[in-house]
């Protein structure tokens, strides 16, 4: 069985987190990947704090087993929803979009582990000032909001500069990319596509679908010029994203056109103007699984990977 220092940790069984995704990383997901072994995040995203705190305890009724928030530090309501994770003793943190230095204190006193998503060595140096526990090294093959670097790349590079565990995500989503997260230097993955198309995900059947009939080149990036690059299957939205984007529309006319695609994909399941957030891996994803299934399936693989690559040493 592969054990590494994230396990013990975080209390969990196997190395494998799920990604923190809004409106997809609810109570039911979460829930079913901390029963599976795994640690299980609930994507704050922009959550009013009732609504956050409302999904924590649905997640308590579903499991007694060691869970995570995923917290946007660009959210408007970004210090209630710190607030009610104190409160509530949520056991791990995970942060995106700045710096979650402020609160770490304020977490290390109740034994919350903090963990921020990271997309370049400079990012995470910084942020290791701050007293954090371990960082999650995202490449740009994420679906959603990345950065520029590959996981390939990114993974072995975070992992020589920085002395906490490392947990590689983008791009993976099975045994084979784990085996290979593992070879660089991760501890752990973290994987949000996979999870997507699980049964206990809540997108809506359309946008699992669209993810199901997903290619190797079906993703693009969006927002390329407003800072806040964002992975999406290529749909009408995202044409007449990128046409606005580089006719010089002010970055106004960018963010009216986006607001509430995200929701109006996973949650409505309008896949041709709603944005379908997914990573590259998409063209790997082919059936719908529980996701106790996905977290076997991932390990009992990656075992195999690891044990057949004893056979190239001569």
């Amino acid at each position: 069985m592969i054990k590494t220092d994230i396990c013990d940790l975080l209390g969990i069984e196997y190395p494998v987190l799920q990604g923190g995704m809004a409106w997809l990383g609810t109570a039911e997901l979460a829930a079913a990947v901390s029963e599976a072994g795994g640690l299980g995040i609930i994507g704050a995203g922009h959550m009013p704090p009732d609504v956050f705190r409302a999904e924590i305890h649905k997640l308590k009724e579903r499991t007694s087993k060691p869970y995570g928030c995923n917290i946007m530090l660009m959210s408007p309501f970004v210090n209630e929803v710190m607030e009610v994770a104190l409160e509530e003793r949520v056991p791990v943190i995970t942060t995106g979009a700045g710096n979650p230095s402020t609160w770490v204190p304020a977490f290390k006193e109740i034994g919350t582990k903090v963990i921020p998503v990271v997309a370049s060595v400079l990012l995470a140096k910084r942020l290791l000032r701050g007293g954090i526990d371990a960082v999650i090294a995202e490449g740009t093959e994420s679906g959603g909001h990345v950065g520029d670097i590959t996981t390939m790349c990114l993974i072995p590079q975070i992992v020589d500069a920085v002395d906490v565990p490392v947990i590689a995500a983008g791009g993976i989503a099975d045994g084979r990319g784990m085996a290979a997260a593992l070879a660089l230097g991760a501890s752990a993955v973290q994987m949000g596509s996979r999870f997507v198309v699980s049964e206990e995900c809540i997108a809506h059947e359309n946008y699992k679908e669209a993810v199901l009939k997903a290619k190797d080149r079906s993703t693009v990036m969006t927002g390329l010029t407003t800072g806040h690059p964002v992975r999406i299957i290529e749909n009408l939205l995202a044409r007449k994203y990128q046409s606005l984007e580089f006719s010089g529309a002010p970055k106004e006319a960018l963010e009216n056109l986006g607001a509430g695609t995200l929701r109006k994909a996973a949650i409505e399941g309008e896949t041709k103007n709603g944005s379908v957030m997914i990573g590259q891996i998409a063209g790997m994803l082919t059936d719908v699984k529980p996701c106790a299934t996905i977290i076997q399936d991932i390990v009992r693989e990656a075992e195999e990977v690891m044990l057949n690559l004893k056979s190239v040493i001569r």
